[in-house]
């Protein structure tokens, strides 16, 4: 019978945008642990570490076979439901039905949104060059150090206060849409038909917008903020808009902060971004869940290819608050150290767990597989009652699965903090 705990070996990737060196979390963690074919170097930067079964980049086995050959092998560290449940995600092929990282943000991320399965099937079918697999792929970020963000449509009444008050951004927007959506704003309702039309007219007439409008729009802007006139309705953008120009000169995403939430996160908080939702992690070290995809329809802050028209055509045109984003976690099964980040898909949940010195937590069975990472500290696993129990240490960076149907305990060592992220799935999460 195969170990129901073992260590996995992910993989780090390479973006401009990740933190450089070891300012970086995936860094740090790769160092840490010694990771396998890992060589540090202070002037490049490291972006994701990605711990999962995605073809693009495959946890794998101490003996370096792939997870997902054996998870075929061992169906049962998957679990039958959880299998049959997600079969069309690939499971009986051993794919997992979540993918679990690491990000460490130096630059902007694009503004950016995910498919929902429908169009990530049509846009894998059309264009499988750049849309490379055929799932959604809603997402959590949970934050390990400060970690900002926009996320979301603002609220229509904030929008407007802004073209109302930012020559430069009114100025993309024709008076026809412009007139329309200030009048809209003003109503009651905020998610009717009639509102999302107002909002999809000025986010894609923004979007669209010609550079021999939008950038001359967009240098007055940025001269003028870093002159200090600035209206006090704009003080909370000014320095977003500054930093984004400072990374990406001219692009058109820079207007992006007036349409979107800009928030940030102490560690330990969490958003929750389902398909159709636009989004731009800006900075700091996360944790991020997603379902098992890779597909991103990117519309600014990027030099990588953009696909407006799908972008605009993509999204649900929601607007509210950045609290409507956040994740309200709970109790995980009585343990007292140990934190729940669920949220409304089946897909995955996190637990947090943050154990004090020389403490233990038990965690109850889950009825499906887990991938875990130590962010701090170091401790160990245990599993088994009596003599058939067992015990793996783990340290900071170190990632272990535990499969289906397995009742484990975390132990804490003596010189600290022990912190470990967890990612699960459950054969009956989500169900109705």
């Amino acid at each position: 019978m195969a170990a129901a705990v073992f260590k996995l070996i992910p993989t780090t990737q390479q973006y401009d945008w990740g933190k450089v060196g070891l300012s970086s979390k995936v860094a740090q963690y790769a160092s840490a642990c010694k990771l396998p074919g890992f060589h540090l170097d202070e002037h490049k930067p490291y972006a994701e570490l990605w711990m999962g079964t995605h073809v693009s980049s495959p946890s794998r086995l101490p003996d370096a076979q792939p997870l997902s050959e054996h998870l075929v092998a061992h169906p049962e560290l998957v679990g039958e439901r959880v299998i049959e449940r997600f079969r069309d995600a690939g499971a009986t092929a051993g794919n997992l039905p979540f993918l679990f990282k690491v990000l460490a943000i130096g630059k902007a991320l694009s503004i950016q949104t995910h498919p929902d399965k429908a169009m990530a099937e049509t846009l894998h079918r059309e264009r499988p060059d750049v849309y490379k697999d055929a799932n959604h792929k809603p997402e959590m970020a949970l934050a390990l150090t400060p970690f900002q963000a926009m996320c979301g449509f603002l609220p229509l009444p904030r929008i407007a206060a802004y073209l109302s008050v930012v020559p430069e951004f009114a100025a993309l927007v024709p008076p026809a849409i412009r007139e329309r959506f200030l009048a809209i704003a003003s109503s009651t309702g905020q998610t009717g038909p009639t509102e999302k039309a107002a909002l999809k007219d000025v986010f894609a007439a923004v979007m669209t917008a010609d550079p021999p409008l939008f950038q001359p729009q967009l240098e007055k802007l940025v001269r003028r903020y870093e002159a200090g006139n600035v209206d006090a309705v704009e003080a909370d953008v000014r320095e977003l808009v500054v930093r984004l120009h400072s990374q990406f000169p001219g692009d058109i995403g820079v207007f992006c902060a007036f349409v979107l939430n800009h928030l940030t996160l102490a560690p330990g908080e969490a958003i929750f971004l389902a398909a159709g939702e636009p989004h731009a992690y800006v900075s700091g070290d996360i944790v991020e869940c997603m379902a098992t995809s890779d597909n991103v329809i990117r519309a600014g802050l990027t030099p990588k290819l953009r696909d407006v028209p799908n972008l605009v055509a993509g999204l649900t045109y929601t607007a509210a608050p950045a609290s409507a984003h956040v994740v309200q976690p709970r109790a995980f099964d009585g343990a007292p150290y140990s934190t729940l980040y669920d949220p409304p898909i089946p897909e995955f949940a996190v637990v947090r767990v943050a154990l004090p010195a020389s403490q233990e937590e038990r965690h109850p069975a889950v009825d499906g597989p887990s991938i875990a990472i130590v962010t701090e500290g170091a401790g160990a696993v245990t599993w088994g009652e009596g003599e058939g129990g067992q015990r793996l240490d783990v340290r900071e960076g170190e990632v272990f699965f535990v499969g289906a149907g397995t009742a484990i305990g975390l132990v804490a060592g003596g010189g600290g903090q022990l912190v470990v992220h967890r990612a699960f799935v459950e054969a009956d999460a989500g169900a109705a």
